[in-house]
């Protein structure tokens, strides 16, 4: 790539040599001043794809006001990405401010008086800092949406649209996301300038390297059925719950059980949510419970099991959830617990994101493909037929079909 020698050996430094297909796609016309509107799963590397643009931008000029803005629909997104770019910006480039709520203003705005070239931010506390004439964008030249479509399920639309008219003319704008609705399409047709497309592999489903697998439960029986899976599955595991007070709950049953787990939440402070996911990756905490607040802001190596203790709200966001595991190349399993009120909505999920997912016993066995009517499992299970034949999973080996 026409990469800057800095950047080149920054890169080597923190032993990034492949690129991604997303970056592959996105950097050159990045580079080239180009608008970019890119699609792709979770775990490609569209942090980095607009990252290294961002600060081979930056290095051409001397400035000491802002001159890029990135907008993230959570906190925990925020504190990420500008962490992806002080690894990357070594000492050549001022720190980047981090603009949200939940955190020390003062702190905040004097990053921004110290010369922050770059600022990354969700919309409510960049509008608060604006209307308070803490900001300046007259030599902004590159703004980023970051999880553009997130932004817009978040309610974000009247705060982006604001922002994006205070922002000047003459500009670079580039669009991330993992999925593209048509919201975010027509924000794109009001904002962008016949951008460059990358689209790469499907955005509405996970990548292959997921195993998922659905486990058919009673509603009652969650959470013995989720230490069960847990002790099946060592490794660093992230639990989704659909509710704030849900993720409380199973994280103080799963801490009194032995199980070393914090929450993430809404309702938690943001020392509390910075505490339970530096210690998640750290390692010192092997299970973080999180509502969909985090789908988009845990960006963690080596999660091993990403486990949906309650179904999402929408389909979409079970890709997000799942995509936190199998980043980078690797491998991951994905567990689905579906009670027999959410089957319905399970079969639309299937369906909408055209996905099969392996029915599981909860011992660890495949279901086979027929409704099982007649077999409970450890006491989980309500009473199911059972089929004429049945994967086993032996210890060690591979799935094979016993008859």
């Amino acid at each position: 790539m026409p990469l800057s020698a800095f950047v080149q050996e920054r890169l080597a430094k923190l032993e990034f040599t492949t690129p991604t297909p997303v970056q592959a796609a996105a950097i050159p016309p990045a580079l080239e001043g180009k608008d970019v509107l890119a699609t792709a799963q979770t775990g490609t590397g569209k942090t980095l794809a607009f990252i290294v643009p961002i600060i081979e931008k930056l290095l051409t000029t001397r400035s000491r006001e802002l001159e890029a803005l990135v907008l993230v629909p959570t906190r925990e997104l925020a504190i990420q990405v500008a962490e992806v770019y002080n690894e990357l910006r070594g000492n050549k480039l001022p720190p980047a401010a981090v603009i949200v709520g939940g955190m020390s203003e003062n702190t905040q705005i004097k990053a921004v008086e110290n010369g922050a070239r770059l600022m990354v931010a969700t919309p409510g506390r960049l509008e608060d800092l604006e209307d308070r004439e803490h900001l300046s964008y007259d030599a902004l030249k590159i703004v980023v949406l970051d999880e553009a479509d997130r932004m817009l399920d978040m309610g974000f639309i009247p705060a982006i649209r604001r922002i994006m008219g205070r922002l000047p003319k003459q500009r670079q704008t580039m669009c991330f996301s993992a999925t593209l609705e048509p919201s975010v399409v027509h924000l794109i047709d009001d904002y962008m300038k016949k951008p460059v497309r990358v689209e790469i592999g499907s955005t509405l489903k996970p990548v292959d390297a997921i195993k998922l697998q659905m486990y058919e439960v009673g509603s009652d029986k969650k959470y013995s059925l989720l230490e069960k899976v847990l002790e099946a599955h060592p490794g660093r595991s992230l639990v989704f719950t659909r509710t704030k007070r849900g993720a409380e709950r199973v994280a103080q049953k799963l801490v009194k059980a032995g199980f070393s787990a914090s929450a993430i939440h809404g309702d938690r402070s943001q020392s509390q949510r910075n505490a339970a996911l530096r210690g998640f990756q750290d390692g010192k905490v092997e299970v973080l419970v999180a509502t969909d607040l985090a789908s988009r802001g845990i960006h963690v190596d080596d999660i091993a099991h990403v486990i949906n203790f309650d179904l999402p709200e929408i389909p979409e966001d079970f890709v997000h959830r799942v995509g936190r595991t199998a980043r980078a190349g690797a491998s991951g399993v994905a567990s689905v617990f579906v009670t027999g009120a959410d089957v319905p909505d399970f079969k639309i999920l299937e369906r909408k994101l055209n996905l099969k997912m392996e029915r599981m016993s909860v011992d660890g066995e495949l279901q086979s493909e027929q409704k099982m009517q007649a077999v409970d499992v450890s006491g989980l299970l309500p009473m199911r037929k059972v089929a004429k034949s049945k994967m086993v999973l032996l210890p060690g080996e591979s799935l094979r079909r016993y008859n």
